[in-house]
């Protein structure tokens, strides 16, 4: 898919935007502490991203945002950013396979878009983890139930609740974000260009 000089400059935007989420805002949750900081940062990296998608409604344009971001968290402050540039990377072409399925964007395509980008961050660590970091998916696992149970107040010995809760939770923020993407992206699109994207 070819862009126009305008179109590339659009998601340039976006896509330091969404560098910005991550370098600034990831390294004040992860400074705080936050549950599930890489959940967040997945959901308000997505909207942004996909605010960028009715800007330059054209495949590959998510996935083209996803990669500025990715070359710009290389600025982060700390030694590991690897598996956050995977994930970027990652999210990105989740959303961008999602949205592709579609014809045109839709509030359904953007809640389901990023609510597969915000699954992802659950199942990143097996990968990551086993295949670069040489973690063994035990250990993974346990981590992962350990994770769960603080955050859920359960016993770790319900192991499958925990990560069916967690699974819902990954994909009711990411559908949130998702609904919220497409009501700002309209807000935003009628103040710069006078009428929504999907009135064109």
């Amino acid at each position: 898919m070819k862009f126009t000089t305008r179109q590339l400059v659009t998601m340039a935007v976006f896509g330091a935007l969404w560098g910005v989420v991550e370098i600034g805002l990831g390294s004040v949750l992860h400074a705080i502490k936050i549950p599930l900081t890489g959940l967040v940062l997945t959901a308000m990296g997505l909207l942004v991203a996909l605010i960028g998608r009715l800007f330059v409604p054209k495949r590959g344009s998510t996935f083209f945002i996803g990669v500025i971001a990715t070359v710009l968290k290389l600025f982060s402050i700390g030694n590991i950013i690897i598996g956050p540039m995977i994930g970027i990377l990652t999210e990105a072409l989740v959303a961008e396979l999602i949205l592709d399925i579609f014809p045109i964007p839709t509030r359904l395509s953007f809640i389901l878009a990023v609510a597969g980008g915000a699954l992802w961050t659950l199942i990143q660590p097996f990968v990551t983890g086993l295949l670069i970091f040489g973690r063994s998916l035990l250990s993974i696992w346990l981590d992962t139930i350990d994770t769960g149970s603080r955050l859920l107040g359960l016993s770790s010995q319900a192991a499958l609740w925990i990560v069916l809760a967690l699974i819902l939770l990954h994909l009711a923020v990411g559908a949130a974000g998702g609904w919220l993407a497409w009501s700002l992206g309209q807000i935003v699109s009628i103040r710069l260009r006078g009428h929504s994207p999907t009135a064109v």
